[in-house]
């Protein structure tokens, strides 16, 4: 079986946005480094494709088991990047967000849970190696391209006196509140 490339692109869109809306929390942040913006958008997009394509191998046996549990996780963690980001707010000296080799591994993968429930539900019945691997590779640049597009949109956002001033605050109640909706939808 195939999956169209019209449901493929809504599926990858679908999938994207909670990357997407970190990406657009974390770019508030003061003077973060176009390397830090790309290592995110490569983690997400990879993460996205590493995801689905495992998800897909696993089927549906564990979706009954597996279903709820990691928005409930993924929410946590992207909860508590949000608190993270208010600290950083708070300190006088904030110059450059604490940016942590391994925030690109945990974010990456904390919003990317929900691709493997995709690939337990949708992409398992795509039977050829090759198609699977097309189909989990486009999910993943679609990610990237969308993370790209909201670091250019914090990056327009950040020249607003306002939002620049209080962009870590901002972004990390943005975080919070996208960590309290996937744990409690």
């Amino acid at each position: 079986m195939t999956v169209s490339i019209y449901s493929l692109f809504v599926i990858a869109v679908a999938l994207a946005l909670d990357a997407f809306g970190v990406s657009l929390s974390i770019g508030l942040s003061k003077n973060l480094r176009y390397k830090n913006k790309a290592l995110f958008c490569i983690s997400f997009g990879f993460f996205q494709f590493m995801l689905a394509y495992i998800g897909s191998y696993l089927g549906v046996l564990f979706n009954k088991y597996i279903l709820v549990i990691p928005n409930i996780i993924g929410g946590i963690v992207i909860f508590v990047v949000g608190i993270l980001m208010l600290k950083d707010g708070m300190k006088k000296d904030n110059k450059h967000m604490n940016i942590h080799k391994k925030m690109y591994f945990i974010l990456g993968i904390s919003v990317s849970i929900d691709a493997a429930i995709v690939g337990f539900t949708v992409l398992n019945s795509i039977t050829s190696k090759l198609l699977l691997l097309e189909s989990t590779i486009f999910i993943g640049i679609i990610t990237s391209i969308l993370c790209l597009i909201a670091f250019l949109i914090s990056g327009y956002l950040k020249r607003i006196n306002t939002i620049s001033k209080y962009a870590n605050y901002i972004g990390g109640v943005i975080l919070m509140l996208f960590g309290l909706e996937m744990i409690f939808m």
